[in-house]
């Protein structure tokens, strides 16, 4: 998929970048794998904001997409590329052979007509999911379980991929797309190739009604607001942050800090920590 741009008719127009969507060979969703999907505005069961710049945007519904891809032993036919607007990545609709339709992640690579299977007996073949026990060390990989049967929890977003490191006991090693390397039961599913849509973080959105589209809203920095609204407020003129770092609006440190439970269970499983932005 590449990267198409626009006559600069307006100046919002100028730098603006999209995608061309070539891949996309389906426009309408399946009826039968859609929901209703209810905004929130980031506000809980009481009605108070718990996630700011939330709101807005486009009315959407929710493609079910299967993460889990335990119907084994039964080839599926892809049927058609599709847009998610829920997601980064494009989704595939596969058809198995007994009728039954369904929506996975669409990787790089996989085309309309093509054939994917799940379980043991499938090929080490792009879109095919398989235990991570049966697949070969340095393969690529996508949407992997964290825990056998719970479904792909792990790289499932545009042009991600995790490579399978090494094999040993009960345990495989993966480095994820973070720089991080962790150990996950080696009973765990994982589908084969790098997820699709690659591009997507090369799009320049041009102007704010599209994130406003997205339902994000406006961003204010602390340091433009009054002293009682935010820790970096105040002060005459540009002021500097006034006290050991910058903070949240709730006055906890922001920036590096490491907020991961230190006595979690999973912590054992770890091999080495993501890569310091």
């Amino acid at each position: 998929m590449g990267i198409k741009t626009y006559k600069p008719y307006t100046p919002s127009r100028r730098n603006m970048t999209g995608l061309d969507n070539v891949e996309i060979t389906k426009q309408t969703p399946e009826k039968s794998l859609l929901k209703t999907l209810k905004k929130n505005s980031g506000r809980n069961n009481q009605g108070k904001i718990t996630v700011r710049h939330k709101g807005g945007g486009n009315r959407r519904k929710y493609r079910v997409v299967d993460f889990k891809r335990y119907k084994d032993d039964i080839p599926a036919k892809v049927i058609g590329i599709e847009y998610d607007p829920n997601r980064t990545a494009n989704i595939a609709l596969i058809c198995y052979a007994d009728g039954v339709k369904s929506y996975i992640l669409a990787p790089q690579g996989l085309k309309v007509g093509d054939t994917v299977m799940n379980g043991p007996a499938a090929e080490v073949r792009t879109g095919n999911c398989l235990p991570l026990s049966l697949i070969p060390v340095g393969a690529m990989v996508h949407n992997v379980e964290l825990y056998p049967h719970h479904g792909g929890q792990m790289v499932r977003s545009a042009g991600n991929a995790a490579q399978l490191m090494a094999k040993e006991g009960k345990y495989a090693t993966l480095r994820l797309p973070s720089g991080e390397m962790r150990m996950v039961p080696i009973d765990c599913r994982a589908t084969i190739g790098v997820v699709g849509n690659g591009e997507h973080n090369l799009i320049n959105y041009g102007k704010a009604g599209r994130i406003r589209h997205m339902g994000i809203r406006p961003t204010v920095r602390g340091s433009v607001m009054n002293p009682n609204d935010h820790p970096h407020g105040g002060g005459e003129g540009k002021a500097p942050v006034g006290r050991p770092g910058p903070s949240t609006p709730w006055g906890k440190p922001a920036l590096g800090l490491r907020t991961r439970k230190h006595k979690k269970a999973s912590n054992k499983l770890i091999v080495r920590r993501r890569n310091a932005k």
